[in-house]
This record gives structure tokens, sequence and C-alpha cells, in this order.
């Protein structure tokens, strides 16, 4: 340009420099005697040694101070409440002889733009994790067969101090997706405000613009950690640049120094990968005197949310429809449930995980109750019930030993009697509420005198009772009942002759 007789300003606003730049190079020129062909015709490192760096102004005191405040200033800037004026008000207090504040904004700019060109957007400590699975995969292989099975790597970091984690997994399904956000969020040891992941099925049922659809079980992970889902715009990277730049470094400083050994399970690879990744995160960022575990220590810790006590449980649906006798059956188990009795006939929704059993009713939780794996059995809530089946539900043998005891020893020696004397229980369990209802209708003394009675004749059975009742033998007196008790004459009855 200068040879082509441009002024020195013109140059300098073409070339994007200062007038005395421009004035530096201009007189190294003439200095040398050399036209303007022969300088253009040597190559670049040719052309560094005819200038030399030497005769370059070196930086100033006031920039080389600014300069190294910015790590510092970056890091600050991700802490809540912390702006620009507030940073530049520290810096100009410690250095007076300083830049003034647009000064130091553009020159701030242009150094986070030279050391960290990818970041785009500020985040906020504790703001936001962003997840999704790595493009290329890594293996394990059997040791009986040695088949080669591919693994997915999952990778997460959080926006601020850009903390990474990764793991292999054997699937993208929904199971192994929650199990390693769950375990991302143990590592580093709290909670975001948000989670970002890609639109992958484990995470997002219907993909939309405005307002996709969540997958239920993924929106219950983020409900029982207190976190918010945000998934990132399909088709649209640069929502979650951070995680994709994430992979690409991964893809350097753990996937290769892996390829280079044989893992035959997914326990062993892990490990690998944890080590190369603490690795990974204590490495110094470029441009700055710390690294991504250092930044999570002094700024992102301590502004995650606690973790909950009790890890998350995978839950999954099942629909069935509640049977007549106020019980529904969970089908993977084949066991019976109880819910309310108002419930009868309705469709209801059952979430069950390995430890319990909810049953949901248009959005309400109607029931919960442990899970029983056992097939064809049943459990019961009392409260579930209807009172008079509630009654029937608390029959044993003991509850009648003891409401017979409160009557009389003669009426509980009775009541033990039918019991022993049926092959199961439960057999004997209407004949005793009718017996012992009689206290209501005959009164207690009555009823002990029949059940006196009914232990003599040796016969235990309610129509007994009811019989010595109804034609008021109770009212005999012993001698007389033995004397005037006549023997029945019909064909069936042999008589005291035939055995004699």
């Amino acid at each position: 340009m200068y040879s082509q007789e441009r002024s020195i300003m013109s140059i300098a606003a073409q070339a994007d420099t200062s007038r005395n730049t421009v004035k530096k190079y201009l007189a190294s020129f003439k200095e040398s005697g050399f036209t303007f062909e022969e300088v253009n015709a040597l190559n670049d490192k040719e052309l560094e040694d005819f200038f030399g760096k030497s005769k370059e102004y070196p930086p100033n005191n006031r920039m080389q101070s600014m300069l190294r405040c910015f790590p510092q200033v970056d890091k600050e800037l991700k802490r809540t409440g912390v702006n620009r004026h507030i940073l530049w008000e520290a810096y100009y207090k410690e250095f007076p002889e300083g830049y003034q504040y647009s000064q130091f904004c553009f020159y701030y700019n242009q150094w986070k733009a030279r050391v960290n060109p990818v970041m785009h957007m500020d985040h906020k400590a504790g703001d936001k994790l962003y997840v999704d699975f790595a493009g290329q995969k890594l293996s394990i292989t059997d040791k009986e067969t040695g088949e080669i099975i591919a693994v997915e790597v999952f990778v997460a970091i959080l926006g601020a101090s850009q903390l990474t984690y990764a793991e292999a997994v054997l699937s993208q399904q929904k199971e192994d997706f929650i199990a390693a956000c769950e375990n991302t969020l143990h590592y580093i040891g709290g909670v975001p405000e948000a989670i970002v992941p890609d639109n992958l099925k484990a995470a997002v049922t219907k993909s939309s613009r405005y307002e996709p659809t969540l997958n239920e079980t993924f929106a219950d992970f983020a409900d029982h950690y207190g976190t918010t889902i945000l998934p990132a715009r399909a088709y649209r990277p640069r929502d979650k640049a951070l995680v994709e730049g994430a992979v690409k470094i991964i893809y350097t400083r753990i996937y290769a120094p892996l390829r280079k050994t044989i893992y035959h399970s997914l326990t062993d690879l892990n490990v690998a990968i944890r080590e190369a990744l603490e690795v990974h995160n204590s490495r110094l960022l470029q441009g700055r005197n710390y690294s991504r575990r250092l930044q999570f220590e002094e700024v992102e810790r301590e502004a995650l949310v606690s973790l909950p006590v009790l890890r998350y449980e995978l839950k999954k649906q099942f629909h069935a429809t509640v049977m007549k006798n106020g019980h529904v059956c969970l089908g993977p188990d084949k066991h019976y449930y109880s819910v309310p009795f108002r419930f009868i006939g309705r469709k209801i929704k059952l979430l069950y995980s390995s430890s319990s059993v909810e049953a949901f009713y248009h959005y309400e939780r109607i029931a919960m109750h442990k899970r029983i794996k056992s097939s064809h059995t049943y459990t019961t809530d009392k409260d579930h019930m209807a009172s008079t089946h509630q009654f029937v539900t608390e029959w044993t043998p003991e509850k009648f030993l003891s409401w017979a005891a409160s009557i009389h020893e003669d009426v509980r020696l009775y009541i033990l009697k039918i019991l022993e004397r049926k092959q199961h229980p439960e057999q004997a369990y209407k004949s005793c509420v009718g017996i012992l209802s009689f206290s209501r209708k005959a009164g207690n003394e009555r009823l002990t005198i029949a059940c006196r009675r009914a232990l003599g004749y040796g016969i235990y059975n309610y129509k007994t009772i009811q019989s010595i009742l109804e034609n008021k033998m109770d009212n005999y007196e012993d001698s007389l009942f033995a004397d005037e008790l006549p023997m029945p004459n019909h064909d069936n009855i042999r008589g005291e002759d035939y055995y004699k």
C-alpha cells in the first residue's frame, strides 16, 4: 500500500492497526535500502528476521498490570451479583494510574476472545449443567468369548467452572441416562439450578421450539433433586456449545490414552475414565493460572444446592383396573395391592420402584405400599377397606378367644373347642361370630350357661348354642335336665339295647 502511495492513515485503517505501528514498519523498510519487490519476495521467517521482534515497542507496565488481573476478573464475574464495573473499581483502586472503565472493558473483551474463543455466553455459578452423549463410542471385550461390545460415553460439564464428568454406559436408554446424570450430581457434590440435555428420547418425549414434552421419568428425577430441565433446541448445537467442546477435548484426553488398553468390564473402563478425567480437570486452562477443578472449588461449589439424603429410585409405570375386592394387580409381579374402596372399577396408574408401589388416579396419589414380589398374594391396608370388610380382615383366633374371655371362661373354652376341631381356623370364624353375637341378644349370663351345658354334651357348633337359648334350656337345673332329657324316637337311632 505504501508503494501505491497510500497515506499512513489509510494504511493504518486498512490494516486495522495504529499509525505508530505503520510508521515503525515503514521506517525499518526505508532504512534497509531494499525495494518493495525484494521485500515482497521474502518468506514469513525472513520477514520476521528482517523487521525483528526486538524493534516492536514493548508493552508498557500499565498494560501488563491489567492483563495480569484478567484471569481473576473472569473468575469473579461468574459469581452472582458481580459485574465488570465492581471489578474495575477494585482494579483502579489497586492501580490508580490504570485504564478507565471503557478501555478496561475493551481490553478485557480482546483478552477473553483470545484465551477462550469458544465461549459465546456468560455462565453464572451453579446455574446450568450441560449433558450429552459423545458421538464416538468406547468398547469392552468379553473375557470368555472375546466379543467386542460398544458402549456409550456420557459427558457433562458445568457452565461456570467447566468442571467435566464422563462415564461409560451400556446404552442411551433412560435407565442408563438417568443413572449417569445422578452420578454426575454426586461427583460434583451438589445440584445446579438447571440441567440442559440434548433432545434424546430419554430426556424429551416430543421436541418443540417453545414447550418440549419431557420424559415423565426424567422429570420425576429432576423433581427429586429439586432442579429444572431446559432442553436444548433441536438442531441448535450452539445451545450446548460448551458440552460439544467438552466432547472434543475428551476425545483427545480420555479416548486416546484408553484405546491402548483392553477392558473386560464396564467397571474397569469407568475406573480408567475417572483417572484420566481427574488429570483433565486438574490441568490449567489455556491462558489462565487456574484449572477447572480450582475454579469449581473457589467459585461454583458453594453455589450448588445440597444433595437430597436419598438417591433417586427409578420408577416404572403400569396401568390397571381396581377389582371388586378393592385391590389392583401389579402385572410384572402378579401381586395385589389395596386402594381405597371408593376407586373400585376405576383405571389407575401404578408407579413402582425396587422398594415401593404408588397408585395414582387423576394425578392424585391414592395409595402407597412397600413393594413385595411374591406372586398371587395380597398386601392390604385396613384403612382402604369398607367398614364391614375391615371387620372381616381382623378375624383371628386370638381375637375370638379374647372376645369370649371378656364374657366368661366357659365361653372361651367353648370357642377354643370350636377352633380346635376345624382343619383351618377360618372355617370356624363364622360360627364364632354367631355364638359370640348371642351376648347382645340373650346376655352374657345366658350365653355362659349355654356354653357350659354344651361343653357337658361334648357338642361344639353354632346350632347347639342356638337350640339351647331358643328352647330356654339354659334355665333348667342340671339334675332335672339330665333326668328329663328324653331320647328322641327315630328310625336312624338304634338305642341302648342294640349294643348289649
